[in-house]
């Protein structure tokens, strides 16, 4: 380390953490050409990346060997998960021993995190959307920053934070330092260093070219139903220290969960459901060796850097090769060794086999670890365990109070039986599984075969892609292994590979009611019967309808009137004239409406006539007389319908007051106030008193 210019207090906490070296993407970043620069830096996880953008942001933020007081954030540090985030701030920690760190994530109080930018943070760290949140209520300022650093930058595009990343690094002086680090550069990340770097450097380190060389890849192919089975003689056939299982899904997840912990395996879960707390307890489980086993998604483990991880399974095949290298990265991290295992059923050994050559990686295929490979791998570690090398020392005495009492024999089989005590029994998988899947196999050249029969044909609605996963997994063979499948009317024939048809015997039940048995030799299959072909519908279908019509000249085409033949048009149908329905009324007897009512009259002023005569029977006057044959409201006139003197009309429910001998009240109606009377003085208000 001394052929780097690295600032005194940064080279005495690394050597305090044990660094005697350091690693390739940390010399890149600290080279001469890459001083003061802009940085692109892409490397392979685990490769000290948190520690090289801390050591290469020095130069911008110490003033001489020393980090200056500040109100507002030298350093800005953005991470895609809170995980990561509170792993960079612990890195930072013990780097910049002394510092003022800050952390913004998402699911923790934000008013202690506001405190805290108060009372001065020189470094900062979150995630963006909780920095974004804190720029906006202007707890957060970054006109005073010099160095932002972007780490796991794909992975935050990835989960849809550009337009977060833009709003924070908008907020910042365009004359800071911004340095990405990212494990792959796809063309999204390119395109975001255009728009916020200035001339950047772009440094590939070896672990790009090389993909995780301390990293052993093992592909273990097993049947659909011993899956499960599978995962867990895994974890006891390599007995790591810590390991981790990938899932897709929180369902996954927490299905494992339950399943392993019944069983005995020390096990904690990582997912999105969890809150914050529970989350940190089950990263210090795993730090404090209370649990050896983590089943996580992959967002939620995404940049988790676990120490001592020596085991990663992937339950669920990855989606694409940059989700395998991310997954696989937790382990062998800083030279350490560690191993990948990929739990591949017979349904997905094409998709393992492609996912493993676009990641560029050979894996090693084989069979999962059996209960007997698992029991003989414990027996060994047991041998070869540390303790039984020891001298007894102060338990010599008991040692021989035991020997003398019990003997030899009885003493080793009991420690043999307290050892295999603490220890999750090993499953018990099916006979044969699945071998490793080879190069695809030409049509017409299957090679010997052996030919089966089914019990079930059209009639039972059999189809080949209903069949072939049934064949596979209950023979424990692949899709290559299987040739012709021969749908008829009640049963079905296939055609096995000679090599695996005896994992068939004589006879096998795919399911209940559904039997596969053996035949000699081949069957012979009668050619189906051509099918008589109907015509279409609507069109003819008679021989002498078919034959051709003769095609006569268009009269635009030269030909001769006379040439057309002439149809002759139907006459029409007479008719009978229609019969004439009998008048209801006789003209005689209707009398014509006279000439003053021919013009109908308007609504609002034959009701306003009503509503007046209304008014002058309510006071006691007369109506006054009508024209005869008008009407009242359009009804007929009083005087021609029943001879009496004209009343006016009253409405339904009109109750009369001189019926029952009381007078009409002089005056308003109730609910309405009266007109000031003549000479009166005005009130208070400027209004007349009544």
């Amino acid at each position: 380390m001394n052929d780097y210019d690295i600032a005194a207090p940064l080279a005495a906490a690394l050597a305090a953490k044990g660094y005697a070296s350091l690693t390739s993407v940390q010399q890149a970043v600290l080279a001469p050409e890459a001083r003061g620069r802009d940085l692109l830096v892409s490397a392979q996880t685990g490769s000290g990346k948190t520690v090289a953008f801390g050591l290469t942001m020095a130069s911008d933020i110490l003033d001489g060997d020393a980090l200056p007081a500040a109100d507002r954030p030298l350093a800005l540090a953005i991470a895609p998960t809170r995980e990561l985030a509170l792993q960079v701030a612990r890195e930072l920690a013990w780097l910049y021993a002394g510092a003022q760190i800050a952390t913004c994530v998402g699911g923790m109080d934000y008013r202690n995190e506001r405190r805290a930018l108060e009372r001065g943070a020189q470094i900062v760290v979150g995630t963006p959307g909780r920095l974004r949140d804190h720029i906006e209520r202007g707890s957060l300022d970054l006109s005073g920053l010099r160095a932002a650093v972007l780490d796991e930058a794909d992975e935050m595009l990835d989960l849809g934070f550009r337009e977060d990343l833009e709003f924070i690094l908008g907020a910042a002086p365009a004359e800071r330092r911004t340095l990405m680090f990212s494990a792959t550069v796809p063309p999204a990340i390119e395109a975001l260093a255009r728009d916020f770097q200035r001339d950047a450097l772009r440094i590939q380190t070896q672990g790009e070219a090389r993909q995780h060389g301390d990293i052993e890849y093992r592909a273990f192919s097993v049947q659909t139903r011993d899956r499960e089975h599978a995962i867990f003689n895994t974890l006891r056939y390599y007995e790591a220290s810590r390991a981790i299982i990938f899932c897709k899904t929180r369902a996954n997840v927490n299905h494992l969960l339950a399943r392993m912990g019944n069983r005995g395996f020390k096990v904690v879960a990582l997912s999105g459901e969890l809150s914050q707390q529970e989350r940190s307890h089950a990263l210090q489980a795993l730090r404090d060796g209370r649990a050896r086993v983590c089943i996580a998604t992959d967002v939620a483990a995404r940049g988790i850097d676990l120490p001592g991880l020596e085991l990663v399974i992937h339950a669920d095949l990855p989606t694409n090769p940059d989700t395998l290298l991310h997954r696989s990265g937790r382990t062998g991290r800083a030279g350490a060794k560690g191993t990948s295992v990929l739990i591949v059923p017979s349904s997905e050994y094409k998709r393992a086999q492609r996912l493993l050559q676009r990641a560029k990686l050979v894996a090693e295929w084989g069979k999962a670890p059996s209960a007997d490979e698992v029991q003989a791998q414990d027996d060994q570690r047991m041998l070869e365990h540390p303790g039984l090398n020891e001298a007894p020392g102060e338990d010599a005495a008991l040692a021989g109070a035991l020997l003398e009492r019990f003997g030899p024999e009885q003493v080793a089989a009991a420690f043999l039986r307290l050892w295999r005590e603490g220890r999750p029994t090993p499953e018990e998988l099916s006979d044969s599984t699945g071998p490793a899947p080879t190069a695809p196999r030409e049509r017409g050249e299957f090679g010997p075969s052996v030919w089966f029969i089914l019990s079930v044909g059209h009639s039972g609605r059999a189809e080949a892609r209903w069949l072939l996963p049934k064949i596979c997994e209950t023979g424990g063979i692949t899709r290559d292994e299987i040739g012709a499948i021969r749908v008829k009317t009640d049963q079905t024939f296939v055609q096995i590979a000679a090599a695996v048809a005896g994992q068939f015997g004589e006879r096998a039940e795919l399911e209940p009611g559904l039997t596969m048995r053996r035949i000699e030799g081949e069957p012979v299959f009668e050619p189906a019967a051509p099918r008589e072909r109907k015509p279409r519908q609507g069109y003819l279908q008679n021989e002498e309808m078919q034959a051709p019509r003769e095609k006569k000249p268009h009269r635009g085409q030269g030909g001769e009137r006379a040439a057309y033949a002439e149809t002759p048009r139907p006459q029409p149908v007479e008719r009978p004239a229609p019969k004439k329905r009998p008048a209801l009324l006789d003209p005689a007897d209707v009398t014509p409406r006279p000439a003053a009512e021919a013009e109908p009259a308007e609504a609002p002023v034959r009701k306003a006539r009503w509503t007046a005569e209304k008014k002058q029977a309510q006071k006691g006057a007369p109506a006054a007389p009508r024209a005869a044959g008008s009407r009242s409201h359009g009804g007929p006139a009083r005087e021609e319908r029943d001879g009496a003197e004209a009343r006016p009309r009253r409405a339904a429910g009109f109750k009369s007051h001189k019926a029952e001998g009381k007078p009409f009240r002089d005056g308003p109606k109730p609910g309405f106030k009266a007109a000031p009377k003549a000479g009166a003085k005005p009130g208070p208000k400027g209004k007349p008193k009544r």
